[in-house]
């Protein structure tokens, strides 16, 4: 896999592994060792939220498991058509109401997000391909992976061993490649919003 850092540049220090992770698509369609993706989920687990209240639910499926198919046919076909080659899929929920009180958690996606980072960077470091996506039917899943009233459905990831990227179509290989980030003078604003 291309590192990011070959190509981007930060405005300021940070780590290589920030700029190294990005999402490919390109994947060999392997199994996922059950050791290996578990890495993945322990990872997701240390992530911090409000209250320790830990609102994040990841769903997942192998590819060698019953579930595969009802994974794989919640996402739309653009998606359905490069994420076949994916070792897993998983589905990101968050429960809305803190256990300890019943009140609504204002930051149960915001606390999510922290843990789908945590999952993916695990996976970067792990030598995995993780690409996290929104393009499948949220409705669908919410019936279809039995998610009751009160978690609030986030995001859908396809994990897999990394593959040559001629593997994919003429139009995914030319953006198989790590991104750029808007500049940082763009993103924050000391005070109010500046934008």
């Amino acid at each position: 896999m291309i590192k990011g850092s070959e190509k981007r540049t930060a405005e300021y220090p940070v780590d290589e592994l920030f700029l190294d992770r990005w999402s490919p698509r390109a994947m060999t369609g392997e199994p996922i060792a059950r050791e290996d993706l578990m890495s993945l989920f322990e990872a997701a687990r240390w992530a911090p939220s409000s209250y320790n209240a830990q609102p994040w639910r990841i769903l997942y499926a192998t590819r060698d498991s019953k579930h595969w198919a009802t994974f794989f046919g919640l996402m739309v076909e653009f998606n359905q058509g490069w994420a076949k080659n994916a070792g897993a899929l998983v589905v990101f929920i968050s429960r809305t109401h803190f256990d300890f009180n019943g009140e609504a958690s204002v930051t149960h996606s915001f606390d999510t997000g922290a843990a789908w980072g945590n999952l993916a960077l695990q996976g970067w470091l792990k030598g995995l391909v993780v690409h996290g996506m929104q393009g499948f039917d949220y409705e669908r899943a919410r019936t279809e992976l039995n998610i009751p009233e009160g978690f609030e459905v986030e995001a859908m990831a396809a994990i897999g061993k990394p593959a040559d990227p001629a593997t994919l179509s003429e139009a995914l290989r030319a953006k198989e490649s790590p991104s750029e980030r808007r500049k940082l003078g763009k993103t924050i604003c000391e005070g109010p919003f500046c934008f």
